[in-house]
């Protein structure tokens, strides 16, 4: 894990924090370091639920290091450091672990892309979130044009992506966004209260509702169901699901192996 990104454990949660200053922007480096980041979060068998944030109260992220487009510009395949973008986004956004990413102060661009990843979103009252990208003569390249329309709806993803105007948080809650709005200061708080609740779950089943959830949107009803029936019969032969039976018939609270 790089210097931009670190990683703080408690029984069964990590807190992973973007140190970018000012404005925790998305470069290479945090790149690369969130990429190796969730790599190893994904191996480790004692992490349940993983929270980000961003480093200070000014920003979650400000979006991509704008410093590094003319890089891009002159790139003879300019796809291909694109793509490898993509690959760290899909890389979070398909993480087999629930995820919370707690947006503390500006939300724009490539951060705004970044949230859209995590399974739940929690955002502090000053927060700003927007897509300004149509003001620089480009527009979201980092999923943004997939993830937002499928969160919210055609219509309102493409108001803010064809106008580049920030949202505030409640308004974020309000078209369903993000899911909580604390006080300035208090995300990360609600985002640990939050994971306390998921983490003394089985993980194997935290992980099928993930994927009966995430896959099944891309499937068709019929499928989508093949696909629960599949995964439910797969959480069946866990040592969770004996453990959880076995405690609800003796009236004892679980005590789940995470396998």
């Amino acid at each position: 894990m790089g210097a931009k990104v670190s990683v703080e454990k408690e029984k069964g949660l990590a807190i992973v924090t973007i140190n970018n200053p000012p404005l925790n922007v998305m470069d290479k480096d945090v790149i690369a370091s969130l990429r190796d980041t969730f790599q190893q979060l994904s191996q480790d068998p004692e992490t349940v639920v993983v929270i980000l944030t961003g480093a200070g109260d000014k920003a979650f992220m400000a979006g991509a290091d704008i410093k590094e487009f003319p890089q891009l510009m002159d790139h003879p395949n300019m796809k291909e450091p694109v793509m490898e973008t993509h690959a760290v986004l899909n890389q979070i956004d398909f993480f087999e672990k629930p995820t919370i990413a707690v947006l503390n102060g500006l939300t724009f661009g490539g951060g705004c892309e970044l949230a859209l990843t995590f399974d739940i979103r929690i955002a502090e009252e000053h927060t700003q979130i927007g897509l300004p990208e149509i003001k620089l003569g480009l527009f979201p390249g980092g999923g943004g044009t997939q993830r937002l329309p499928r969160l919210i709806g055609e219509a309102k993803a493409k108001e803010l992506m064809y106008t580049g105007e920030p949202i505030d948080a409640k308004t974020a809650q309000q078209i369903g966004l993000v899911n909580h709005v604390t006080q300035s200061g208090a995300g990360l708080e609600k985002a640990v209260q939050v994971a306390k609740q998921i983490r003394r779950h089985s993980l194997p089943a935290l992980s099928c509702i993930k994927r009966a959830v995430d896959e099944g949107m891309d499937m068709s009803f019929p499928q989508a169901i093949e696909h629960e029936a599949d995964l439910f019969t797969e959480v069946f032969q866990t040592e969770d699901i004996r453990e959880g039976v076995s405690a609800f018939i003796e009236k004892r609270k679980p005590e789940f192996k995470h396998r």
